[in-house]
């Protein structure tokens, strides 16, 4: 199939201009205008935090833990300085909530293993157990269960300093490395993320290394005499049960394992992961496995200034974000190539000429972005040529779907210079993005099929996701994209949207795996059914119309709470945030609802509550690393999707640049 632009479904269609847009009432027509002015505000401020390489980058906001394991990995290496551990502190202190405890999110109430570790690294600080925010704080602790109750991955970190017994971990043999891909329990069965994390984790556990506690923290147990009660196990008719047992199996094996086994084990491990550091140092791109890889290859005897140590040291270091006021946030990850695919489609959707420089100084970074070598992906598709775009500046181990098909619509806007490099990227990057689609039609965000039940069974595995199964957002990215490439009736492109049409809940919206939640599902599932070919009249979208503005809050904005993942009262439901109701809007215009007065009033909205630096405020959490768990507030979030939507309302559908004769190749 060919790319035309008569309109036919899949294909790009030109955008409308202002003027032919209709205004029925003086309200609307006040609308429009506030919307252009919003436009006008935007524009400038958003190019203006271009870097001079080409790319845009939010913070990446995400919990205190990211700051307390930054400390406690430089107490267990030996080199915290008094500096970093001040400016740690100051931002620890300052995200204490009133009744004494941390939270996941913006909002959100107190968590357990969060209070803990920020409690911890306090006491690395030099805040003492009776002043009033710390004793309030463990005093809550002891309340929810003490250290006993809380999350494997905080007592691992407490283990490191013997104020937890590495015998009442769960255990996790080296060993584990050598299973075959398709035996239960691979390490491919991960996801890449915890895969990462976990393959560091198997030489700590095996190792299970104790530093000299600088103090006690009796405080945080329930009973200091007896810290870790015995817990009784689950039926051994039921899978808790099974996995239960079967790590007490592992217990008894630490015991005989062969000590050549378990020492080769752990050096196949340490290539494994040293093979997989990137140039920056860094591990997948994100803090976690970059941690955990840092003591692991410490325990097996590498310095400090060995120079995978050191660039490992030095990458963590760039997680660091200083702010203002002398506080230090660590970043779990950064976000990049995100971050400006999203700006680029955010300016010309806006209205900013296909040709500007700075979108063609974007493009080129991007091109550059492209992975071209096999990943950990290849594992799953070992004949499928590389081409996709990762999250991060350095990370070719992990590119993603979701990346990828945002970098193809955002290439796609831009009217480079030399368009046969574009189209040379697109059609590498679509290849790869058909050949990594799951058996059921859909795709998940890193790994194809990567859906077995059993990690997320494994005791150690309760810190949230550890498998990557296809979901209806990245599904939808990926279609979106597909359809602009004019390759819509594609018969994978088909299963895939027969697959999103069967994942619509009977409420009418789609869940949200990477954002908050039904929202950002719904607002990434209806423009891609639209642009694939599906009429507004389906009774999927007619659906989806209806629940969205059956949850528009009173003010014209939408919101919806992280609480959403665990309480059916909370979907749809929240305090209203500009990206969420940007999200909202993108869905009802692409169901050709413009002139409907959910829009209106969302538009209004909008408008009204833009800060006048162009910007809007959002403290509100509105992405995810793992559904509830671990919570994530992309900063650029508030400036990209506002002006996505704000210019799709204004400007019509997103103009996409037709690809030149004889380039497009057809299915």
């Amino acid at each position: 199939m060919t790319a035309t632009t008569d309109g036919s479904p899949g294909a790009s269609r030109p955008r409308a201009a202002s003027a032919s847009r209709t205004t029925d009432s003086p309200a609307a027509a006040d609308v429009l205008v506030a919307a252009e002015r919003a436009i006008a505000r935007g524009v400038g401020p958003l190019l203006g935090r271009q870097d001079a390489q080409g790319w845009w980058k939010g913070d990446l906001e995400t919990n205190v833990t990211m700051d307390a394991e930054d400390l406690l990995l430089r107490q267990f290496l030996g080199i915290r300085d008094e500096a970093t551990t001040r400016a740690a502190a100051l931002f620890i202190r300052g995200e204490q909530r009133e009744d004494g405890t941390w939270a996941t999110f913006y909002g959100g109430p107190g968590e357990l293993s969060t209070t803990i570790e920020a409690y911890v690294a306090l006491r690395l600080a030099g805040d003492r157990p009776d002043d009033p925010h710390m004793a309030l704080a463990s005093a809550w602790v002891r309340a929810h269960g003490g250290i006993a109750a809380s999350r494997v991955f905080t007592r691992i970190w407490l283990a490191l300093f013997g104020w937890w017994k590495w015998e009442d971990l769960p255990e996790l043999p080296p060993e584990l490395i050598f299973l075959p891909e398709w035996f239960p329990l691979n390490i491919y069965d991960f996801g890449c993320w915890a895969r990462q994390t976990i393959v560091p984790l198997t030489i700590v556990s095996a190792k299970r290394p104790v530093r000299p506690a600088p103090f006690a923290l009796e405080e945080l147990h329930t009973d200091a005499r007896n810290p870790s009660p015995a817990k009784r196990l689950a039926s051994p008719a039921s899978w808790d049960g099974v996995f239960q047992r079967l790590d007490k199996a592992l217990h008894v094996y630490r015991k005989v394992a062969s000590r050549r086994l378990r020492g080769t084990a752990m050096n196949v491990a340490a290539r494994w992961i040293i093979e997989r550091q990137e140039n920056d140092g860094c591990w997948g791109g994100i803090q976690p496995p970059a941690v955990y890889s840092v003591i692991a290859l410490h325990l097996l005897g590498y310095d400090l200034a060995h120079p995978v140590m050191r660039a490992g040291l030095e990458c963590l270091d760039r997680f660091a974000v200083h702010r203002e006021d002398g506080a230090r946030m660590i970043e779990a990850c950064q976000s990049p190539v995100w971050d400006t695919c999203l700006a680029a489609i955010a300016l010309t959707d806006a209205g900013v000429p296909a040709d500007h420089p700075s979108l063609v100084k974007a493009a080129d970074w991007l091109l550059a972005e492209q992975v071209v070598r096999p990943g950990d992906w290849s594992v799953r598709r070992p004949g499928l040529t590389p081409g996709g775009w990762a999250f991060q500046f350095h990370n070719d181990n992990y590119p993603d779907i979701d990346d990828t098909a945002q970098v193809i619509l955002a290439l796609r806007r831009i009217m480079h210079p030399d368009p046969g490099r574009i189209e040379a990227a697109i059609e590498r990057g679509v290849c790869w993005s058909f050949g990594m689609q799951s058996r059921n039609g859909a795709w998940g965000a890193f790994d194809v099929d990567n859906t077995s039940a059993f990690p997320n069974r494994l005791p150690f595995c309760d810190f949230g996701e550890v498998i990557d199964p296809p979901s209806a957002d990245v599904t939808a990215h990926a279609v979106e994209m597909l359809a602009v490439e004019g390759k819509a009736h594609h018969p994978r492109t088909r299963r895939a949207i027969a697959w999103l049409l069967a994942e619509q809940e009977k409420n009418g919206a789609w869940f949200g795996r990477w954002g908050v939640n039904y929202l950002y599902g719904t607002g990434s599932v209806v423009p891609a059914l639209t642009a694939a070919g599906l009429p507004a009249s389906h009774p999927a979208i007619r659906r989806a119309v209806d629940w969205l503005e059956s949850v528009q809050n009173d003010d014209g904005g939408w919101g919806e709470d992280l609480r959403s993942y665990r309480d059916a009262e909370w979907v749809g439901r929240g305090e209203s945030t500009a990206s969420q109701t940007a999200w909202a809007l993108l869905a009802l215009l692409a169901a050709g609802e413009r002139e409907g007065k959910a829009v209106e009033r969302g538009v209004g909205w909008l408008a009204e509550t833009q800060r006048e630096d162009g910007s809007w405020d959002e403290p509100h959490f509105t992405g995810t690393g793992f559904p509830w768990d671990f919570s994530i507030n992309y900063h650029l979030y508030r400036q990209v999707f506002p002006l996505t939507a704000l210019g799709r309302y204004v400007r019509g559908e997103p103009f996409v640049t037709p690809a030149p004769a004889g380039i497009r190749k057809g299915d």
